[in-house]
């Protein structure tokens, strides 16, 4: 495979269906080949199906060596894996759509060849027809999606990127597609098992790939726990922008980029781009991106809760229950499943729902959703929920930014307040008391969200150290560590205290049964109520904790010098 030599046998993963694809043609062949392609049939193929052409041909989707036949494509549909049995989530399909191509495919039949050209009409790839067949779009949605609502963004492709009918067959790669930016951390399946496994020496590595948001604290959590066991992380970040309201590709990429370059251990997390044509098919679009791990040569992959989720379409953990459908052994990769990562303000650290037992009147959320519609807003997230660094890049890549006239962007204010700050509706404020009557989502606007925003700015670091505060406030009896000042409050407040209650008992002797005027004197019965609240809060005044009685804190059965090692005198 050009320049690097492969040792599969010797590594501690192997590429799935166990060959790593290569269909690109070899540089000494290449020009020949592309003269030759100018004289085939030749069909103008789309960026998007550019993509998926490198994807085959450089052995990211292997072991699939170019556009299914009819057998593999309804085999795939119906059960998620090839008609040999080797799982596959996804159909890879080429229906060319427009009149041109359609007249150059009613003159193709099994054995030809055709040339699939760019804009430019410069060849990109050659493709051997071995098959070619009709198919229902309807059949294709329900079986791939699971809905043939329009409004999907998958069931939407379908009709409007491909035709009717289905070429399928074996490519040759001839030309690859320059990535601009991303060009230079541009990295290939024979690039990374070479560099993690002759240059790097892993024993595992643990592949993630995202998708339309910056990093964000949840990502980082997630990281953070695989590097703990696992020796190397590699960092796929989509470079296809999905929709328009997403966050530009580039600055995604430049968000990792900060945040890896201040956080994460170099020598042990690798950033590379993942260019790839976003399916829309919520779960088994998550099967699809284990399986491209896998070929990258990762013996592990890093799966959120809502991995390619799309809205409402799928159950919340649809992307980890669909691995239910297939054995370890087959899938060949270690699918470590993570559940929704938020900030617990009263545990002061991230967590889930596994490892964290407080409510939500403690939590700010970590929402993709969330974050790129407060940047729109133009407000940076708290520090728990998104790095600086990360927010420096993608306040600068969403789209649209700003809002319109009514202070409205993409989202309903109220849903981004409930998706990044679920106690808010319910609760005072950040860990505070429950509201007489909670708040109407739907009533809510831009000032609450910079209400909450600036509560969980300001205060969600004080609730844990206040707790401890209070923990240290008693148990410290190496009293430099306490605040002079605490404990000189304390004493003026017990002297005041007691002076107010000595007061109230001289007052008291003197006080009458019944009072000659209920509005200018008291009588003994009120004078009494009033001298026990004030016994009552001098009881809770903290105490200020004298030297003396400090020392019935400590004590030692055994002369000191004993505790070191000196048994004998």
């Amino acid at each position: 495979m050009e320049s690097k030599q492969l040792h599969f046998d010797q590594y501690p993963q192997q590429p799935h269906g166990g060959t790593l694809v290569n269909q690109v043609v070899p540089e000494s062949l290449r020009e020949s080949e592309i003269a030759r392609a100018r004289g085939l049939p030749a069909i103008r193929v789309d960026l998007e199906a550019i993509i998926t052409i490198e994807m085959i041909t450089t052995g990211v989707l292997s072991p699939n060596k170019g556009f299914m036949k009819e057998a593999d494509y309804l085999s795939v549909l119906k059960d998620g894996r090839l008609s040999n049995g080797v799982i596959w989530p996804v159909p890879l399909s080429f229906a060319p759509i427009g009149e041109r191509n359609a007249e150059i495919i009613k003159g193709l039949t099994i054995g030809d060849q055709v040339a699939l050209t760019d804009a430019n009409n410069d060849p990109v790839a050659i493709l051997d027809i071995e098959d070619i067949f009709a198919y229902d779009k309807s059949h294709r949605a329900q079986n791939l999606f699971g809905t043939t609502d329009r409004n999907h963004p998958g069931v939407d492709s379908i009709h409007r990127r491909m035709g009717g009918t289905s070429l399928g067959g074996t490519l040759h790669l001839l030309n690859r597609v320059d990535w601009g930016p991303f060009e230079k951390l541009r990295r290939e399946p024979k690039d990374t098992w070479h560099l993690f496994y002759e240059e790097l020496k892993f024993g595992s590595v643990a592949g993630f790939i995202t998708g339309a948001n910056p990093l964000h604290r949840g990502h980082e959590y997630i990281h953070r726990n695989a590097l703990e066991e696992i020796d190397g992380l590699f960092l796929q970040p989509l470079v296809e922008m999905a929709k328009r309201e997403y966050v530009r590709h580039e600055y995604r990429m430049l968000a990792y980029r900060n945040v890896l370059d201040t956080y994460y251990p170099k020598d042990r997390s690798i950033l590379s781009p993942l260019r790839v044509t976003y399916i829309f098919a919520g779960p088994r679009e998550t099967v699809l991106h284990a399986l491209i791990m896998k070929n990258y040569g990762c013996t592990h992959a890093l799966i959120g809760r809502d991995h390619a989720g799309i809205g409402d379409y799928y159950d919340k953990y649809a992307s980890h229950s669909i691995f239910d459908q297939f054995t370890p052994e087959e899938m060949g990769i270690d699918i470590r499943l993570f559940h929704e990562v938020f900030y617990c303000s009263r545990c002061a650290n991230h967590a889930t729902t596994q490892t964290c037992s407080h409510d939500e009147r403690f939590r700010m959320n970590i929402s993709g959703t969330g974050i790129r519609e407060m940047l729109r807003h133009g407000i940076m997230p708290p520090k728990e929920v998104v790095r600086p660094e990360s927010a420096l890049a993608g306040i600068q890549g969403v789209q649209p930014k700003g809002v319109d006239d009514n202070y409205q962007a993409t989202l309903p204010v109220g849903k981004v307040v409930k998706s990044m700050y679920p106690y808010y509706t319910h609760y005072t404020r950040l860990g505070g008391k429950k509201r007489d009557q909670p708040l109407d989502v739907d009533s809510l606007n831009v000032r609450d969200l910079e209400a909450a925003t600036l509560d969980a700015r300001h205060h969600a670091t004080d609730i844990y150290a206040d707790v401890y505060s209070e923990y240290s406030s008693l148990l410290d009896h190496n009293r430099n560590l306490q605040p002079t000042w605490q404990e000189d409050a304390r004493l003026a407040l017990r002297a005041q205290q007691e002076r107010i209650i000595s007061d109230l008992e001289e007052k008291l002797q003197q006080a009458p049964e019944t009072a000659s005027d209920e509005f200018m004197y008291q009588d003994r019965a009120e004078v009494q109520r009033e001298l026990a609240v004030a016994k009552k809060l001098l009881e809770e005044i903290p105490p200020s904790l004298c030297q003396e009685g400090l020392k019935e804190r400590t004590w030692n059965v055994l002369p000191y010098k004993r505790y070191r090692g000196a048994d004998n005198d």
